[in-house]
């Protein structure tokens, strides 16, 4: 554990911070005098009613009725939230710069477009224009919209669209397969699809008029395809509407008055078994947490300008764009980060002007090994924050970033959830930044480290767990009637808690150490992807008999995903096969979804009941003993881990000793 700050923020800091400012509010409404940050998070988990309404009433949240009480029911699951409200995610944005309308929301650029930029009065326009459409097509509240389109200005509003209506929003980038798309819109019964004929990433152009035709085609419910030409001049696509016709549509908004547990939007996480968790978020809860997140740890606000680069597949675009609800305006940048160079991103935040400029830790560890110097590169001299997310952020990381900037930038890594919205953990412009630390917990998150027990340790290592209920954890599942599945994700260890599957330390003080997944979902660069799918694809090949996969991210670590294959008697693993594998994983899911390497074992370790035995694999490649992983009397083919010791010692014989 570092022993010396690598930030410490200057009285004048703290003093123009919103968290200060948050604390001042609080001593004057509430007569809470708090002799620091430490002492505030602890109020606000021991009086989780009464912080939650101070959020509220702090940010001025809108309502066309009153709540009837701050919190109904607190269980996990089933906690009820602010009865009676009756309010609007999308209203919430035009708040800010009545005075200045022709200020600018939204900056876009891509490897396609030259940049571009909205107005608050032309995003407003667009908004209005697009829901009366949607309005026109049928769509009510509750119906499923979703988006097959990158990260550009019209992806921003055609969510803000649908938010303003009700309608239930839901997104896949345009880089996943047909298979992977309707893995996830095909249980949800879409009534209208958003969808670009294609794209341009790394300089290459990759048409998707076929992939739009084939989920148009397979989606049942589907009663609209809306298209934006974007890699074409024209849209060619039969039996669509083109997004220039929506524009054309009255520009008034109407927003309609929704419970504060009306559905917002579907997001998917994957788990080892079945299809992707369709996980659904409520209006209510997510417009408070990014509230919370965005102004008091990230520091944002109206004159700020605001990029997280981000896939349309990825919970951080959704985390962007609620950054509108701050009056700030964000830049979205669809394209491949490292062409034409990692330069790219860096040179997008001087034309953009950004304040605050945040992306997945692996991508500035990449900019680190590569020798990149930011500052050489760009103007940068606005920037007073920046973000890292996706996966653990190595200290050497924290140490590149302040010989680049000095103490000019606040490095706030924070690690949350497709699952839940928001961070459990993360900045704090108030407080000192240790490397390799997030600075704290967050306000209202009661998270703990947890032993098998459900003791909380004490700068030891435990699991994530959350004793106390959150506004956006999720309404529900789809399809999950009876809340099984929902139950089973996070609260079947530790009943009426939640566990998120992260290893989680907490330092003596305060801060938090995230150490990877404490289970064995994928974790690529923050895309969180379930080990089915890529079974289902890999065992679909006909020389492939089985398979495991596990990921070896962890503290520091870049994501090593290795792919281990049985095959049928006679075959071979050779490059055209691992080719074979590669590329039908990369057509039917993503590029994400192609392992580091691939190996040719015996077979499978499984138990009893025959289902893999991921964890212990992964376990045994992190370096424990087998004898700690497993028990071979409960397993099928003890035998079976013969070949993993070997391979596990093999490569820690390989690794330098810093990082075993």
């Amino acid at each position: 554990m570092a022993e010396q700050p690598v930030w410490i923020p200057t009285p004048e800091r703290i003093a123009a911070s919103r968290m200060h400012d948050y604390m001042q509010w609080l001593r004057r409404e509430k007569q809470l005098d708090f002799d620091g940050y430490d002492a505030l998070w602890q109020w606000s988990v021991d009086r989780l009613p009464e912080f939650w309404d101070s959020i509220w009433r702090y940010f001025d949240v809108q309502s066309f009725a009153p709540f009837s009480q701050v919190l109904e029911r607190e269980a996990m699951p089933g906690a009820r939230w602010f009865p009676g409200a009756r309010l609007n995610f999308a209203q919430q944005l035009f708040r800010f710069h009545e005075d200045e309308p022709e200020r600018v929301a939204v900056i876009g650029k891509s490897e396609l477009r030259p940049t571009l930029t909205l107005s608050w009065r032309e995003l407003r326009r667009q908004i209005g224009s697009v829901a009366n459409a949607l309005r026109e097509m049928g769509v009510q509240p509750g119906d499923r919209v979703v988006s097959y389109l990158p990260n550009i200005p019209e992806t921003v509003v055609a969510f803000y669209a649908c938010a303003s209506i009700g309608a239930i929003w839901s997104s896949c980038s345009p880089d996943m397969g047909t298979p992977s798309v309707l893995d996830r819109f095909g249980q949800i019964g879409p009534k209208v699809l958003f969808a670009v004929d294609g794209y341009r990433y790394g300089g290459k152009d990759f048409d998707r008029r076929e992939v739009v035709r084939s989920l148009a085609g397979s989606l049942p419910t589907l009663e609209h395809l809306v298209v934006l030409p974007y890699l074409h001049r024209e849209n060619t696509i039969a039996d669509s509407r083109s997004w220039q016709d929506l524009l054309a549509f009255d520009g008034t908004p109407d927003f309609a008055a929704l419970p504060f547990d009306h559905p917002l939007w579907v997001v998917y996480s994957s788990g080892t078994t079945g299809l992707p968790k369709p996980i659904v978020h409520g209006q209510g809860g997510v417009l408070l947490e990014s509230l919370k997140g965005h102004a008091l740890h990230n520091g944002i606000g109206p004159d700020d300008r605001f990029n997280w680069f981000s896939t349309t597949g990825w919970i951080m675009w959704n985390s962007q764009v609620t950054a509108l609800l701050t009056g700030a305006a964000i830049a979205v940048y669809d394209g491949n980060p490292g062409y034409p160079d990692l330069g790219v991103l860096w040179r997008f935040a001087e034309e953009a002007e950004l304040t605050v400029f945040g992306a997945g830790a692996a991508w500035f560890a990449n900019c680190m090994k590569a020798g990149i110097s930011p500052t050489t590169i760009a103007d940068l001299h606005r920037l007073h924050t920046i973000g890292a997310t996706g996966s653990p952020l190595p200290a050497e990381a924290f140490d590149w970033i302040y010989r680049e900037f000095g103490q000019q930038v606040l490095l706030a890594p924070i690690s949350g959830g497709t699952d839940i919205a928001a961070a459990f953990v993360g900045g704090c412009p108030i407080l000192p930044l240790y490397a390799g630390e997030m600075q704290c917990r967050c306000l209202g998150v009661a998270v703990h480290a947890m032993d098998e027990q459900g003791k909380p340790l004490q700068d030891e290592v435990g699991e994530l767990v959350v004793t106390r209920p959150m506004p956006s954890m999720p309404l529900y599942f789809w399809n999950d009637a009876d809340g099984r599945r929902y139950h089973d994700s996070y609260f079947d260890m530790y009943p009426g808690w939640w566990r998120h599957g992260d290893w989680l330390r907490i330092t003596p003080r305060g801060g938090a150490v995230i150490y990877g997944r404490s289970d064995t979902t994928i974790n690529r660069h923050g895309v969180r992807m379930g080990t089915s799918e890529i079974y289902r694809v890999v065992e679909g090949l006909p020389e492939v008999l089985d398979s495991l996969v596990v990921d070896l991210e962890y503290l520091g670590r870049e994501s090593y995903m290795p792919l281990f294959v049985v095959l049928r008697p006679g075959i071979a693993l050779d490059e055209p096969l691992r080719r074979r594998i590669g590329d039908a994983l990369r057509t039917s899911l993503s590029a994400r979804h192609v392992p580091n390497d691939i190996f040719a074992v015996p077979e499978i370790p499984r138990t009893m009941s025959g289902k893999k035995m991921e964890l212990p694999v992964k376990k045994l490649l992190l370096g424990m003993r087998v004898e700690e992983v497993a028990n071979r009397d409960a397993m099928s083919n003890p035998d079976s881990l013969g070949w993993f010791m070997a391979f596990a010692g093999e490569r820690q014989a390989r690794e330098p000793a810093g990082d075993k």
